[in-house]
């Protein structure tokens, strides 16, 4: 018997198998063969024929020649499954980094800052993720490379800073994972009867729900996040319905609250420095929303789904962000005692919401905002790993990363990754341990994260910024671009300097923290480090890296602006789009604008 396999290239250079057909060869009858269930699933966890487990490049014979080249095509031609579709995007855009930032961190930037900061910092932290997002968009729809914004400031800029941005943003969500699996279990005990079964019982049963989901792939993913994002989406709206009616006197109480909460006790706590503690606040808050660049590599047709998810980041912004917190502002006084009281980034008694709606003396709903913040938790939680291990991927292609968290299965999934990403997990279960030890513990490791994305974001833009520079350097014009950044180059150089504004007023406010007179010198350095630890930990990654590899800047006439481009005939397709669009009706063109 003659056993044969059927392939078929899937239009991006991945040869998929459909079967087996088994030929009889004395009766020349054919019949079609597949094997069991379990069979196919061990099989799926196979390394992918088309990877090379040695990322390509000559390292040189001493190892201290980066390969820059290589890099770019290792990364171009990963094997990651490419299944997200245009509705996963736009759900990833629109909810997928809504969480315990908003719903709960923004309490305590309420508390510190006041109403008028809280909206100040997070319209400004808005208009820069607004100017950020769009320069990511415009490079991960030209090149939907794995490790997006990592393999820009490598390809860009300098493979050193490239190296290190890589391992500052794998490190800051492989830490989230363990945080907000405990953060979950803290939500449980809000309900009666919660707080009776031990911890570590709810930290193994979300540790396994949201390694299971991955382990569904791309796809498992982006349907969770779907789901997770809709049930956010629709929470915030109703919220901000039912804030409207209770601000102007349709509450149970029939009293109007219109702006007193800005007179008594005021817009403005602490001052100045009020408001630049509130900003860490806010990039936490916005922090996941470059995962729509990352996901582009996985993306079946980025040129057209990526433009549309990053337009509505504008929208998610104003939306989801300034106007609930607006109205948060004007529901909830800064010197409320529970927005003092969290014990925890999960912790549903401090969030302003759950208080807006209790003080309003409305039962039964703040139960169901704790359930939404828990969906919320598990969302970053799924969304961890999901980042981690793409980062650790495209590192380990880049020769960045030790070479085994290169393996990609027949599934298209990161297997090595996403089980050194899951195995941080276990971190949670010091939450059954030492409530001292469990605090200190998880205290530096939101330290190591609390930062790290104001890095990302400021290297995405300047990214963007060398990008645009070596694009006419080699000849090419805007035209040539299948997606431009609205803000254009002036709106990555305005995100770059925010976000540099940010780190530098940070830096004043971990040096000198409200509320530190009487602090002794060794309260006052744990103190600056539990809030400025990402910057030594970038610096560390960065320096050893340029000094044993001696990289230098790329320069514009260098760049590769060649590898990664999915389309072939992109110029053709671009103009026929054009010429579709001028036939388009004007309310259709303001629409596709904006969205």
């Amino acid at each position: 018997m003659v056993v044969l396999e059927s392939h078929e290239m899937d239009g991006y250079g991945t040869e998929k198998s459909f079967g087996r057909e088994s030929q009889n060869s004395q009766y020349g009858d054919s019949s079609f063969h597949r094997d069991g269930i379990g069979r196919r699933v061990l099989d799926s966890f196979k390394r992918d024929p088309n990877m090379n487990m040695t990322p390509k490049g000559n390292l040189g014979a001493d190892g201290k020649v980066f390969d820059v080249e290589s890099a770019a095509q290792n990364t171009a031609n990963s094997p990651l499954a490419r299944k997200l579709k245009g509705r996963h995007l736009q759900m990833i855009a629109i909810g997928g980094s809504i969480g315990t930032g908003l719903f709960v961190g923004s309490g305590q930037a309420l508390a510190v800052g006041g109403p008028a900061s809280l909206v100040i910092a997070y319209c400004l932290v808005g208009i820069m993720m607004y100017c950020t997002v769009h320069a990511l968009g415009e490079m991960a729809v030209l090149f939907p490379v794995a490790g997006s914004f990592s393999a820009y400031s490598t390809r860009f800029l300098d493979p050193a800073w490239g190296f290190a941005m890589g391992w500052n943003y794998a490190l800051q969500w492989l830490v989230v994972l363990p945080l907000e699996i405990v953060a979950a279990t803290f939500t449980i005990e809000y309900w009666n009867g919660g707080a009776k079964i031990n911890n570590n019982a709810w930290v193994a049963l979300f540790l396994v729900l949201i390694v299971i989901i991955n382990l569904f792939g791309v796809k498992g993913y982006g349907e969770a996040e779907f789901v997770f994002a809709i049930v956010k989406v629709t929470a915030v709206i109703g919220f901000i319905i039912l804030g409207i009616i209770i601000n102007i006197g349709g509450g149970p109480g029939g009293s109007y609250i219109g702006g007193k909460f800005w007179r008594d006790p005021g817009a403005f706590n602490n001052g100045f420095k009020g408001l630049c503690s509130t900003f860490v606040n806010a990039a936490f808050a916005f922090s996941g929303t470059e995962l729509v660049g990352l996901a582009a590599a996985e993306t079946a047709n980025p040129r057209k789904s990526l433009p549309t998810a990053v337009k509505q980041v504008f929208w998610r912004i104003c939306l989801f962000y300034v106007v609930s917190l607006t109205i948060i502002g004007l529901l909830v006084p800064y010197t409320d005692k529970h927005l003092l009281s969290a014990e925890n980034n999960a912790d549903a008694v401090a969030s302003p919401f759950v208080i807006a709606i209790t003080n309003a003396g409305i039962s039964g709903l703040p139960s169901v905002f704790n359930a939404v913040i828990m969906i919320a938790v598990l969302s970053v939680g799924n969304s961890s790993i999901y980042g981690s291990s793409r980062t650790l991927a495209a590192l380990a292609e880049q020769h960045q990363a030790p070479k085994i968290l290169a393996y990609i299965d027949r599934q298209g999934r990161p297997l090595v990754s996403i089980a050194v990403a899951s195995s941080l997990g276990l971190l949670a279960f010091l939450a059954g341990a030492n409530r001292d030890l469990q605090d200190e513990a998880f205290k530096w490791m939101l330290a190591l994260s609390a930062l790290s994305s104001v890095f990302t974001w400021l290297s995405i833009c300047l990214a963007h910024i060398r990008f645009r520079k070596g694009w006419k350097r080699q000849g090419h014009s805007l035209k040539e671009l299948a997606f431009t950044s609205q803000p254009g180059v002036i709106g990555s150089w305005v995100g770059f300097a925010f976000n540099s504004l940010v780190l530098i007023a940070q830096f004043w406010v971990a040096l000198v923290p409200i509320g530190s007179e009487g602090q002794n010198t060794s309260q006052r350095t744990q103190g600056f480090f539990s809030i400025y630890l990402a910057f030594p930990v970038t610096v560390v990654f960065y320096l050893p890296y340029k000094l044993y590899y001696r990289t230098s800047v790329v320069r514009s006439h260098n760049m590769d602006l060649h590898t990664g481009i999915r389309e072939l005939n992109i110029e053709q397709l671009i103009e026929e789009e054009r010429e579709e669009r001028k036939h388009w009706p004007k309310w259709k063109r303001i629409y596709k604008f904006f969205c």
